[in-house]
């Protein structure tokens, strides 16, 4: 045993020198994750002092669960935790399935003009920074001469106009459908890449039994990329505390009451207005580490599902 174990550690630094130049051009990501990743992780011992800014980590003092106990009592946690995991769930439930969705419509376009012209236009808002897409929904859902207004009232379907994006009974479908629209191109082009990959023989021998195009999307198309599925379900479920940020900031940013923050508060946003807009620095780290404390529970929980299923998993 101990032979083959020296033969083997050899045997792996051999091939990292023969690799050397695939060494190197990984060294910057490498480097990247080092400094801008894991170098902060020790930040986390804010979490369990009484930070002081002027004192610095290693002079604050020492307070142990204190920050963790006042977050849990907090009248704010349920309500938090409450937006957080319906936002996540329902952006899991709408926004993973769409991609895949889309993805196989795309594989069953004929024209490739055609195909590359829904592409395009699918990818694009991906790319489009959420200051825009929220001044565009802003717009959108106006009160005053507002797209969405002014065609529900030509038709009918509403006596006067309504204030969208105000209105706490319509925030989560209006964040939802904005997230859809802007990833759904953009996450496809990985299941496209995984029915590129699956072998043509099998469609022909599938359309000589007499199967149709719809059911050979359910016997050969899906299975084929299920694997792939699999894998961003799993970082899917192990992601669903990340309800959003950037984008319930950019919706809500003009909307300064509590009527609808008390549906579009989540974690993050929570802990950035505890640490930044009221410098308590200690309990919005403490909020944070309880939330990545979640996120790979959950994760390890998945994965764990998957493989004792017998379906792909990351380890």
């Amino acid at each position: 045993m101990q032979p083959n174990a020296s033969l083997d550690k050899a045997s792996f630094w051999v091939r990292f020198a023969r690799q050397w130049d695939y060494q190197l051009m990984i060294l910057p990501a490498i480097l990247f994750l080092l400094i801008f990743s894991y170098g902060p992780m020790w930040g986390v011992l804010m979490s369990f002092q009484e930070f002081n800014l002027f004192k610095g980590f290693w002079a604050s003092e020492w307070v142990g669960f204190r920050h963790f106990e006042m977050f849990f009592e907090s009248p704010e946690f349920w309500r938090i935790m409450r937006n957080t995991f319906a936002i996540s769930l329902l952006k899991l439930a709408i926004g993973f399935p769409a991609p895949i969705i889309l993805a196989l419509m795309l594989n069953e376009i004929g024209g490739v003009l055609f195909k590359r012209f829904v592409q395009t236009i699918t990818y694009i808002p991906h790319f489009i920074s959420w200051v825009v897409i929220s001044g565009f929904v802003f717009s959108m859902f106006a009160v005053d001469d507002g797209a969405v207004n002014n065609v529900l009232l030509a038709l009918g379907l509403i006596d006067a106009p309504i204030n969208w994006m105000s209105s706490p009974n319509y925030f989560w479908s209006i964040l939802i459908g904005t997230n859809v629209w802007k990833e759904i191109g953009f996450g496809s082009i990985v299941y496209l890449a995984a029915i590129v990959g699956i072998d043509p023989s099998l469609y022909e021998a599938a359309a000589i039994d007499g199967a149709s195009r719809w059911k050979q999307i359910f016997t050969i198309t899906i299975p084929g990329i299920a694997p792939v599925i699999i894998i961003f379900l799993i970082l899917g479920v192990g992601n669903v505390l990340n309800a959003g940020f950037e984008d319930i900031m950019m919706l809500t940013r003009n909307l300064n009451n509590g009527i609808v923050m008390s549906v579009a508060d989540v974690l993050d946003t929570y802990v950035y207005q505890m640490g930044i807009m009221n410098q308590r620095y200690s309990y919005a780290t403490a909020a944070g580490l309880f939330k990545s404390f979640l996120s790979i529970v959950l994760l390890i929980g998945a994965n764990a599902i998957a493989r004792k299923l017998g379906r792909e998993s990351l380890w």
